[in-house]
Protein backbone atom coordinates (compact mmCIF):
# COMPACT_ATOMS: atom_id res chain seq x y z
CA UNK A 1 0.00 0.00 0.00
CA UNK A 2 0.96 3.51 -0.55
CA UNK A 3 -0.98 7.01 -0.13
CA UNK A 4 -1.97 6.94 -3.83
CA UNK A 5 -3.78 3.28 -3.56
CA UNK A 6 -5.05 3.84 -0.39
CA UNK A 7 -6.54 7.04 -1.21
CA UNK A 8 -8.02 6.03 -4.47
CA UNK A 9 -9.58 2.67 -2.53
CA UNK A 10 -10.78 5.54 -0.29
CA UNK A 11 -12.44 7.60 -2.58
CA UNK A 12 -14.05 4.96 -5.03
CA UNK A 13 -15.73 2.90 -1.94
CA UNK A 14 -16.49 5.58 -0.05
CA UNK A 15 -18.64 7.01 -2.72
CA UNK A 16 -20.33 3.56 -3.97
CA UNK A 17 -21.40 3.42 -0.48
CA UNK A 18 -22.51 6.89 -0.32
CA UNK A 19 -24.74 5.93 -3.17
CA UNK A 20 -26.22 3.01 -1.42
CA UNK A 21 -27.39 4.33 1.34
CA UNK A 22 -28.84 6.91 -0.56
CA UNK A 23 -31.16 4.22 -1.93
CA UNK A 24 -32.21 3.75 1.44
CA UNK A 25 -33.29 7.53 1.58
CA UNK A 26 -30.14 7.48 4.04
CA UNK A 27 -27.45 10.46 4.14
CA UNK A 28 -24.32 9.53 1.87
CA UNK A 29 -21.92 10.63 4.56
CA UNK A 30 -23.28 7.30 6.80
CA UNK A 31 -22.39 5.29 3.43
CA UNK A 32 -18.73 7.29 4.12
CA UNK A 33 -18.22 6.47 7.65
CA UNK A 34 -19.48 2.27 6.93
CA UNK A 35 -16.93 2.45 3.99
CA UNK A 36 -14.07 3.85 6.45
CA UNK A 37 -15.03 1.19 8.84
CA UNK A 38 -14.61 -1.36 5.83
CA UNK A 39 -11.37 -0.47 4.94
CA UNK A 40 -10.00 0.56 8.10
CA UNK A 41 -8.71 -0.71 11.46
CA UNK A 42 -12.64 -2.22 12.31
CA UNK A 43 -12.54 -4.29 8.85
CA UNK A 44 -10.03 -4.98 6.12
CA UNK A 45 -7.16 -2.93 7.77
CA UNK A 46 -5.85 -1.52 3.79
CA UNK A 47 -6.38 2.08 5.19
CA UNK A 48 -4.53 1.71 8.62
CA UNK A 49 -2.79 4.26 11.08
CA UNK A 50 -0.13 5.27 9.05
CA UNK A 51 -1.57 5.51 6.35
CA UNK A 52 -4.28 7.99 7.97
CA UNK A 53 -1.41 9.80 9.31
CA UNK A 54 -0.25 10.44 5.90
CA UNK A 55 -3.39 11.81 4.72
CA UNK A 56 -3.93 13.27 7.32
CA UNK A 57 -3.43 16.73 5.58
CA UNK A 58 -6.34 15.79 3.09
CA UNK A 59 -8.64 16.24 6.36
CA UNK A 60 -7.54 19.62 7.65
CA UNK A 61 -7.93 20.84 3.84
CA UNK A 62 -11.49 19.10 4.26
CA UNK A 63 -12.05 20.43 7.56
CA UNK A 64 -11.04 24.23 6.18
CA UNK A 65 -13.31 23.98 2.94
CA UNK A 66 -16.40 23.06 5.29
CA UNK A 67 -16.05 25.87 7.52
CA UNK A 68 -15.08 27.90 4.97
CA UNK A 69 -18.71 27.04 3.47
CA UNK A 70 -20.39 27.89 6.48
CA UNK A 71 -18.97 30.86 6.45
CA UNK A 72 -20.98 31.80 2.85
CA UNK A 73 -23.86 31.38 4.74
CA UNK A 74 -23.60 33.92 7.11
CA UNK A 75 -23.79 36.83 5.74
CA UNK A 76 -24.36 40.25 7.76
CA UNK A 77 -28.63 40.14 7.29
CA UNK A 78 -28.79 36.99 8.48
CA UNK A 79 -26.74 37.71 11.80
CA UNK A 80 -28.18 40.34 12.06
CA UNK A 81 -31.54 38.65 12.38
CA UNK A 82 -30.68 35.23 13.86
CA UNK A 83 -27.20 36.62 15.81
CA UNK A 84 -28.50 36.86 18.74
CA UNK A 85 -30.08 33.14 18.97
CA UNK A 86 -27.26 31.79 17.40
CA UNK A 87 -25.20 32.86 20.40
CA UNK A 88 -27.48 31.54 22.85
CA UNK A 89 -28.30 28.20 21.39
CA UNK A 90 -24.63 27.31 21.10
CA UNK A 91 -23.60 28.24 25.05
CA UNK A 92 -26.75 26.22 26.20
CA UNK A 93 -26.73 23.06 24.11
CA UNK A 94 -22.68 23.07 24.87
CA UNK A 95 -22.75 24.02 28.26
CA UNK A 96 -26.27 21.80 29.42
CA UNK A 97 -24.32 18.91 27.51
CA UNK A 98 -20.94 19.56 29.45
CA UNK A 99 -23.28 19.28 32.58
CA UNK A 100 -25.44 16.72 31.99
CA UNK A 101 -22.05 14.38 31.39
CA UNK A 102 -19.83 15.74 33.90
CA UNK A 103 -22.75 15.35 36.49
CA UNK A 104 -23.71 11.54 35.61
CA UNK A 105 -19.98 10.73 35.05
CA UNK A 106 -18.96 11.98 38.60
CA UNK A 107 -22.01 9.55 40.18
CA UNK A 108 -20.46 6.42 37.89
CA UNK A 109 -16.96 7.26 38.74
CA UNK A 110 -16.57 9.33 41.66
CA UNK A 111 -13.83 10.79 39.59
CA UNK A 112 -14.30 14.42 39.54
CA UNK A 113 -11.00 15.07 36.68
CA UNK A 114 -12.58 12.13 34.85
CA UNK A 115 -16.25 13.66 34.72
CA UNK A 116 -14.96 17.65 33.72
CA UNK A 117 -12.66 16.24 30.73
CA UNK A 118 -15.28 13.95 29.56
CA UNK A 119 -18.14 16.94 30.09
CA UNK A 120 -16.08 19.64 28.27
CA UNK A 121 -15.53 16.98 25.41
CA UNK A 122 -18.97 16.08 24.97
CA UNK A 123 -19.69 20.00 24.42
CA UNK A 124 -18.19 19.73 21.10
CA UNK A 125 -19.53 19.57 18.16
CA UNK A 126 -18.26 18.82 14.72
CA UNK A 127 -19.80 20.71 11.69
CA UNK A 128 -18.69 18.26 8.48
CA UNK A 129 -21.37 15.99 9.20
CA UNK A 130 -24.06 18.59 9.57
CA UNK A 131 -22.88 20.97 6.72
CA UNK A 132 -22.90 17.68 4.37
CA UNK A 133 -26.65 16.81 5.27
CA UNK A 134 -27.52 20.68 4.88
CA UNK A 135 -25.72 21.00 1.33
CA UNK A 136 -26.83 17.02 0.17
CA UNK A 137 -30.57 17.85 0.33
CA UNK A 138 -30.15 21.99 -0.62
CA UNK A 139 -31.68 23.31 2.47
CA UNK A 140 -32.85 26.47 3.20
CA UNK A 141 -34.32 28.49 6.16
CA UNK A 142 -34.48 29.69 9.21
CA UNK A 143 -33.59 25.94 10.73
CA UNK A 144 -30.69 25.70 8.77
CA UNK A 145 -28.90 28.72 8.82
CA UNK A 146 -29.41 28.49 12.64
CA UNK A 147 -28.21 25.39 12.33
CA UNK A 148 -24.78 26.35 10.58
CA UNK A 149 -23.95 29.07 12.67
CA UNK A 150 -24.30 27.02 15.59
CA UNK A 151 -22.11 24.57 14.65
CA UNK A 152 -19.67 27.25 13.48
CA UNK A 153 -18.96 28.89 16.44
CA UNK A 154 -19.63 25.86 18.98
CA UNK A 155 -15.68 25.30 18.49
CA UNK A 156 -14.73 28.70 20.44
CA UNK A 157 -16.89 28.12 23.28
CA UNK A 158 -16.12 24.12 23.52
CA UNK A 159 -12.83 25.27 23.44
CA UNK A 160 -13.52 27.88 26.37
CA UNK A 161 -15.12 25.38 28.42
CA UNK A 162 -12.07 22.52 27.70
CA UNK A 163 -9.44 25.47 28.79
CA UNK A 164 -11.51 25.54 32.22
CA UNK A 165 -11.69 21.67 32.96
CA UNK A 166 -8.29 20.64 32.11
CA UNK A 167 -6.89 23.17 33.96
CA UNK A 168 -8.96 22.23 37.40
CA UNK A 169 -8.57 18.70 36.41
CA UNK A 170 -5.01 18.83 36.64
CA UNK A 171 -5.44 20.76 39.82
CA UNK A 172 -6.87 16.92 40.90
CA UNK A 173 -4.49 14.68 38.72
CA UNK A 174 -1.15 17.14 38.85
CA UNK A 175 -1.55 19.41 41.64
CA UNK A 176 -1.03 21.95 39.45
CA UNK A 177 -2.19 25.42 40.29
CA UNK A 178 -4.78 27.42 38.61
CA UNK A 179 -4.23 30.45 36.49
CA UNK A 180 -6.55 33.11 35.21
CA UNK A 181 -3.79 32.73 31.92
CA UNK A 182 -4.66 28.94 32.02
CA UNK A 183 -8.49 29.62 31.88
CA UNK A 184 -9.40 32.76 30.44
CA UNK A 185 -6.59 34.50 28.97
CA UNK A 186 -5.22 31.71 26.55
CA UNK A 187 -8.15 29.73 25.16
CA UNK A 188 -9.83 33.84 24.12
CA UNK A 189 -6.27 34.69 22.87
CA UNK A 190 -6.75 31.90 20.78
CA UNK A 191 -10.32 32.34 20.25
CA UNK A 192 -9.26 35.81 18.82
CA UNK A 193 -5.99 35.73 16.89
CA UNK A 194 -7.52 32.32 15.19
CA UNK A 195 -10.97 35.21 13.50
CA UNK A 196 -8.21 37.41 13.41
CA UNK A 197 -5.99 35.72 10.95
CA UNK A 198 -9.31 34.28 8.96
CA UNK A 199 -10.02 38.25 8.85
CA UNK A 200 -6.47 39.26 7.61
CA UNK A 201 -6.55 36.50 4.33
CA UNK A 202 -10.25 36.92 3.95
CA UNK A 203 -9.63 40.23 2.79
CA UNK A 204 -6.52 39.74 0.88
CA UNK A 205 -8.58 36.71 -1.11
CA UNK A 206 -11.12 39.73 -1.72
CA UNK A 207 -8.25 41.42 -3.21
CA UNK A 208 -7.05 38.52 -5.52
CA UNK A 209 -10.79 37.53 -6.22
CA UNK A 210 -11.24 41.12 -7.90
CA UNK A 211 -8.10 41.15 -10.03
CA UNK A 212 -8.80 37.32 -11.41
CA UNK A 213 -9.10 37.53 -14.78
CA UNK A 214 -10.68 33.81 -15.22
CA UNK A 215 -12.76 31.64 -14.01
CA UNK A 216 -9.63 28.99 -13.70
CA UNK A 217 -8.03 31.61 -10.99
CA UNK A 218 -11.12 31.59 -8.69
CA UNK A 219 -10.20 28.23 -7.45
CA UNK A 220 -6.68 28.02 -7.44
CA UNK A 221 -6.59 31.61 -5.33
CA UNK A 222 -9.56 30.35 -2.76
CA UNK A 223 -8.10 26.70 -2.77
CA UNK A 224 -4.71 27.82 -1.80
CA UNK A 225 -5.98 30.84 0.36
CA UNK A 226 -7.44 28.44 2.90
CA UNK A 227 -4.16 25.57 2.86
CA UNK A 228 -2.34 28.50 3.63
CA UNK A 229 -4.45 29.70 6.36
CA UNK A 230 -5.16 26.02 7.89
CA UNK A 231 -1.45 26.09 8.24
CA UNK A 232 -1.11 28.87 9.68
CA UNK A 233 -3.82 27.90 12.41
CA UNK A 234 -2.10 24.20 12.79
CA UNK A 235 1.74 26.15 12.89
CA UNK A 236 0.36 28.50 15.66
CA UNK A 237 -2.07 26.26 17.38
CA UNK A 238 -5.09 28.35 16.68
CA UNK A 239 -8.77 27.01 15.43
CA UNK A 240 -8.90 25.45 11.73
CA UNK A 241 -12.42 26.15 12.07
CA UNK A 242 -13.20 29.91 13.46
CA UNK A 243 -9.82 30.60 10.84
CA UNK A 244 -11.70 29.28 7.92
CA UNK A 245 -14.94 30.42 8.96
CA UNK A 246 -14.07 33.98 9.20
CA UNK A 247 -12.05 33.74 5.85
CA UNK A 248 -15.61 32.77 4.00
CA UNK A 249 -17.54 35.37 5.98
CA UNK A 250 -15.12 38.08 4.90
CA UNK A 251 -15.44 36.80 1.15
CA UNK A 252 -18.87 36.58 1.49
CA UNK A 253 -19.85 40.23 2.85
CA UNK A 254 -17.36 41.91 0.91
CA UNK A 255 -16.38 40.59 -1.71
CA UNK A 256 -19.04 40.99 -5.35
CA UNK A 257 -17.98 37.40 -7.18
CA UNK A 258 -18.22 35.55 -3.69
CA UNK A 259 -21.26 33.30 -5.37
CA UNK A 260 -18.72 32.49 -8.36
CA UNK A 261 -16.19 32.00 -5.33
CA UNK A 262 -18.16 29.54 -3.16
CA UNK A 263 -19.31 27.59 -6.24
CA UNK A 264 -16.14 27.02 -7.54
CA UNK A 265 -14.82 25.39 -4.23
CA UNK A 266 -17.68 23.37 -4.21
CA UNK A 267 -17.49 21.61 -7.49
CA UNK A 268 -14.21 21.34 -6.44
CA UNK A 269 -14.64 19.81 -3.32
CA UNK A 270 -16.79 16.50 -3.32
CA UNK A 271 -13.95 14.02 -3.62
CA UNK A 272 -12.26 15.50 -0.76
CA UNK A 273 -14.91 15.67 1.48
CA UNK A 274 -15.87 11.99 0.60
CA UNK A 275 -12.28 11.09 1.62
CA UNK A 276 -12.29 13.07 4.89
CA UNK A 277 -15.70 11.32 6.07
CA UNK A 278 -14.58 7.80 4.83
CA UNK A 279 -10.54 8.22 6.25
CA UNK A 280 -12.11 9.38 9.85
CA UNK A 281 -14.26 6.15 9.34
CA UNK A 282 -11.25 4.02 8.77
CA UNK A 283 -10.05 5.37 12.06
CA UNK A 284 -12.56 4.29 14.27
CA UNK A 285 -12.06 0.88 15.89
CA UNK A 286 -16.14 -1.33 16.45
CA UNK A 287 -13.51 -3.44 18.86
CA UNK A 288 -14.12 -1.03 21.48
CA UNK A 289 -17.49 -0.87 21.76
CA UNK A 290 -17.52 -4.00 24.08
CA UNK A 291 -15.38 -1.91 26.64
CA UNK A 292 -16.59 1.57 26.61
CA UNK A 293 -18.82 -0.18 29.61
CA UNK A 294 -21.37 2.20 32.15
CA UNK A 295 -19.24 5.16 31.53
CA UNK A 296 -19.38 5.11 27.69
CA UNK A 297 -23.16 4.31 27.59
CA UNK A 298 -24.01 7.28 29.86
CA UNK A 299 -21.50 9.52 27.68
CA UNK A 300 -23.60 8.78 24.69
CA UNK A 301 -26.85 8.85 26.36
CA UNK A 302 -26.29 12.08 28.20
CA UNK A 303 -24.41 13.47 25.74
CA UNK A 304 -27.58 13.46 22.87
CA UNK A 305 -29.29 14.48 25.97
CA UNK A 306 -27.67 17.91 27.08
CA UNK A 307 -27.33 18.44 23.17
CA UNK A 308 -31.23 18.26 22.50
CA UNK A 309 -32.58 19.50 25.47
CA UNK A 310 -30.05 22.31 25.68
CA UNK A 311 -30.61 23.56 22.07
CA UNK A 312 -34.45 24.08 22.97
CA UNK A 313 -33.89 25.70 25.86
CA UNK A 314 -31.61 28.11 23.63
CA UNK A 315 -33.85 28.62 21.39
CA UNK A 316 -36.93 29.05 23.55
CA UNK A 317 -34.50 32.39 25.52
CA UNK A 318 -34.16 33.89 22.44
CA UNK A 319 -37.45 33.38 21.20
CA UNK A 320 -36.23 31.63 17.72
CA UNK A 321 -38.54 30.64 15.24
CA UNK A 322 -41.09 27.74 16.01
CA UNK A 323 -39.04 25.17 13.78
CA UNK A 324 -35.76 26.37 15.50
CA UNK A 325 -36.78 25.42 18.80
CA UNK A 326 -38.39 22.16 18.22
CA UNK A 327 -35.74 20.52 16.05
CA UNK A 328 -32.20 22.33 16.19
CA UNK A 329 -30.62 20.10 18.66
CA UNK A 330 -30.98 17.37 16.39
CA UNK A 331 -28.51 18.29 13.79
CA UNK A 332 -25.45 18.92 16.51
CA UNK A 333 -25.17 15.50 17.21
CA UNK A 334 -22.14 14.57 15.03
CA UNK A 335 -18.93 14.63 17.29
CA UNK A 336 -16.09 12.95 14.39
CA UNK A 337 -12.84 15.26 13.57
CA UNK A 338 -13.50 17.41 16.48
CA UNK A 339 -13.50 14.40 19.18
CA UNK A 340 -10.68 12.55 17.75
CA UNK A 341 -8.74 15.94 17.70
CA UNK A 342 -9.64 16.62 21.63
CA UNK A 343 -9.26 13.09 22.60
CA UNK A 344 -5.39 13.33 21.23
CA UNK A 345 -4.75 16.29 22.91
CA UNK A 346 -6.52 14.98 26.37
CA UNK A 347 -3.86 11.67 25.88
CA UNK A 348 -0.99 14.33 25.37
CA UNK A 349 -2.01 16.53 28.42
CA UNK A 350 -2.79 13.42 30.90
CA UNK A 351 0.03 11.25 29.48
CA UNK A 352 0.60 8.48 32.15
CA UNK A 353 -2.72 8.77 33.77
CA UNK A 354 -6.02 6.62 32.90
CA UNK A 355 -7.76 9.44 32.02
CA UNK A 356 -6.00 9.95 28.24
CA UNK A 357 -6.99 6.23 27.92
CA UNK A 358 -10.08 6.27 28.59
CA UNK A 359 -11.06 9.24 26.84
CA UNK A 360 -9.49 7.97 23.35
CA UNK A 361 -11.52 4.46 23.84
CA UNK A 362 -15.17 6.31 24.50
CA UNK A 363 -14.98 8.64 21.89
CA UNK A 364 -13.84 6.81 19.46
CA UNK A 365 -15.88 4.04 20.02
CA UNK A 366 -19.26 6.49 20.63
CA UNK A 367 -18.51 8.29 17.52
CA UNK A 368 -19.18 5.30 15.46
CA UNK A 369 -22.35 5.69 16.97
CA UNK A 370 -22.84 9.54 16.30
CA UNK A 371 -21.70 9.50 12.59
CA UNK A 372 -24.31 7.31 11.91
CA UNK A 373 -27.43 8.41 14.04
CA UNK A 374 -26.13 11.96 13.67
CA UNK A 375 -26.50 12.35 9.65
CA UNK A 376 -30.01 10.78 9.92
CA UNK A 377 -31.45 12.74 12.49
CA UNK A 378 -30.32 16.20 11.16
CA UNK A 379 -31.88 15.24 8.00
CA UNK A 380 -34.91 14.06 9.86
CA UNK A 381 -34.87 17.66 11.47
CA UNK A 382 -34.74 19.56 8.38
CA UNK A 383 -37.60 17.27 6.56
CA UNK A 384 -39.81 17.70 9.59
CA UNK A 385 -38.94 21.86 9.34
CA UNK A 386 -40.02 21.20 5.48
CA UNK A 387 -36.72 23.02 4.64
CA UNK A 388 -35.21 19.99 2.77
CA UNK A 389 -35.12 19.98 -0.91
CA UNK A 390 -35.80 16.41 -2.03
Amino acid sequence: MNPFISLGMTLIVGILFGQLMNKFKVPAVAGYIIAGLLLGTSGLNLVNGEMIEKLSFLSDFALGIIAFNIGSELKISILKKLGKSIFIIATCEAFIAFVFVTAITFVITKNISIALILGAVSSATAPAATVMVLKEYNAKGPLTSTLLGVVAIDDAICLIIYAIASAVAKVFIKHETITLYKIFIHPFTEIALSILAGIVLGIILTYLIKISKKETELLPFTAGMIILLVGIANKFHLSPLLSAMSLGIIVANISSNSRRVFSSIESFSPPIIAAFFTLAGSRLDISLLPHIGIIGVAYLVFRILGKVSGASIGGIISNAPIVVKKYIGFGLLSQVGVAIGLAIVVNKEFAGTELGSLVITILLATTIITEIVGPLATKNAIIKAEEARL
